[in-house]
């Protein structure tokens, strides 16, 4: 089972299948069904830096240049996996991303778009909205992202990029 399913308790990660508990640095703290045994060092996980920047969690590949971007005055809302890359994501948007910000308008309604890579074909986008939007604008905010994923998805799928 992946630790992406588990839980944290205080300051340690536990497995939801078996329930073992990590430690920040990565080595076993706890096997349940042994509560006597202490976990060797062996038994252990690979660790990530990782910083919160403005309510997104960013990993860096290999050894970071710079902290994470910061987005005043937005905030995340949702993310998602697009089946098509960066270039189907902007020819259905009709713009280019700068930096990996996508700003996209539908039904008069201008969202922004943090794009991720994943692969060749694979693209994480996170919807931020602004830190004062309400319930109906952060509903339009999602929809216009979702009609955004099936439209790039389209383009990936015919090779129709513009």
């Amino acid at each position: 089972m992946r630790l992406s399913h588990g839980f944290v308790r205080g300051e340690t990660l536990s497995c939801i299948y078996h329930g073992w508990s990590y430690a920040q640095v990565g080595n076993c703290l706890r096997i349940p069904a042994h509560p006597a045994l202490t976990p060797p060092d062996t038994i252990r996980v690979a660790t990530q830096p990782v910083e919160d920047g403005g309510g997104i969690i960013w990993i860096p590949v290999g050894e970071p240049a710079a902290g994470p971007p910061r987005f005043d005055g937005v905030t995340p809302l949702r993310s998602m996996v697009v089946e098509a890359d960066i270039a189907a994501l902007e020819s259905a948007a009709g713009t280019k991303a700068g930096e990996g910000l996508l700003d996209y308008t539908h039904d008069g309604r201008n969202v922004r778009l943090l794009l991720a890579p994943e692969g060749k074909a694979r693209t994480l986008m996170h919807v931020l909205v602004d830190e004062d939007s309400n319930p109906s604008e952060r509903i339009a905010a999602s929809r216009a992202a979702e009609a955004l994923r099936r439209a790039a998805e389209h383009v990936a799928a015919s090779g129709t990029a513009r």
